[in-house]
């Protein structure tokens, strides 16, 4: 079946699905958005307890996607892989340290003898929910803004910038983006706190900080997508692969794409009345809202980013290192055999789906958190 398609065609499925992993990972984020709330909603031992113990049983859904992610970008376009894992090392290193982090203080922070004390682990979550969405966030922003990097001609990748990757972060249009992410897990967090926990206090303080986070939020998601549609975009040659600089690129792309353009408009509204509906009528269900249209924007934003002869982690060093899903991709064998094995990837989504329902079957209560006898409490 696979092998019928073209080298290019398989290039365009296999961005499609990196671009779906990476909006299930966003969407996922609102773990690490609910432990940065952990101090501004719990204000007691017991609050905190049930906020992170919701959190605690799906963390390990964030990582596996994060991992599925990196492993499925590397197998299919490793240049890409060896350019920004190998030149930017400091970012993705700063951002596996948090998640490691992160790992580590679910499985101790309430375990026996634990000699740094809940408090200590409580923080490094706090931590991993601020620099993790904002980090991720600041790294996908590279993928519009572009990077420091230069590629020879035998493929061979040289970082151009002695922070390596940690400049990212002085470009403004890269941080409006990792603080829009970062406010975005919030409101993802606040609204499953919302639909998994039973406490009416819990659930009038996330409905309260709803408001508070959704300003910020759309402040910097409009400032990132209004720059982004009216820069210059990186554009190539299909036939010789030379790029250049095209006014308007993206805005472009959304008009030369309406399919993409109608699916990102719906999510946006989907986020919207995920928020509204939970803020005007005490609904619990906003999540469900709110998550399908994460999922369907952050997909969209990174089909603009690959499709329609766009480089999608573009050179701002050299030009022609720009890197396309063309000339950064595996070979067409390579992509064809990995088409079969997604074709697991339904069964996978479908357990997960269960997994989640029959975990979230019975909501968070204060008396399940305070009479724990098998040690499961995180």
């Amino acid at each position: 079946m696979f092998e019928q398609l073209s080298h290019l065609t398989l290039q365009h499925y296999w961005w499609a699905i990196i671009s779906l992993l990476a909006a299930l990972l966003v969407l996922l984020l609102f773990v690490q958005g609910g432990q940065s709330l952990i101090y501004e909603i719990g204000k007691n031992e017991n609050e905190r307890t049930m906020m992170l113990n919701t959190l605690g049983r799906k963390w390990e859904f964030t990582f596996t996607t994060l991992v599925t992610f990196g492993g499925a970008f590397f197998a299919s376009f490793p240049l890409f892989y060896s350019t920004s894992f190998g030149g930017a090392y400091w970012a993705w290193m700063a951002l596996l340290f948090c998640f490691i982090v992160q790992a580590v203080s679910y499985e101790f922070r309430s375990k026996p003898n634990n000699f740094l004390g809940k408090t200590t682990f409580d923080v490094f979550l706090f931590a991993n929910g601020l620099l993790g969405p904002v980090l991720i966030g600041v790294v996908v922003g590279t993928f519009f803004n572009g990077a420091e990097f230069s590629v020879s001609n035998l493929n061979v990748s040289t970082w151009q910038h002695p922070a390596k990757g940690l400049e990212a972060v002085l470009n403004a249009n890269n941080v409006a983006l990792g603080l829009a992410v970062l406010f975005l897990s919030r409101i993802l967090a606040l609204l499953y706190f919302m639909n998994s926990i039973e406490s009416e206090v819990l659930f009038a303080k996330s409905k309260k900080h709803l408001v508070y986070n959704t300003i910020p939020f759309l402040v910097f998601f409009l400032f990132f997508v209004i720059r982004l549609v009216l820069k210059d975009g990186y554009s190539y040659n299909p036939e010789t692969m030379f790029v250049s600089m095209e006014p308007f690129k993206y805005f472009n792309n959304l008009i030369e794409m309406p399919v993409v353009l109608m699916i990102f408009l719906v999510g946006v509204l989907a986020v919207l009345w995920g928020i509204i509906s939970s803020l005007i009528k005490d609904n619990s269900r906003g999540i469900w809202w709110a998550g399908a249209g994460t999922i369907l924007v952050v997909f969209n934003l990174l089909l603009l980013a690959g499709y329609n002869n766009t480089c999608y982690y573009p050179s701002n060093f050299d030009l022609q290192s720009s890197l396309n899903i063309v000339n950064s991709s595996s070979s067409k064998f390579t992509l064809t055999t990995m088409s079969y094995v997604s074709l697991a990837v339904p069964f996978v989504v479908a357990y997960i789906w269960f997994a989640w329902k029959e975990i979230n079957k019975k909501k968070i209560t204060e008396s399940e958190m305070t009479n724990d006898k098998e040690g499961h409490i995180y």
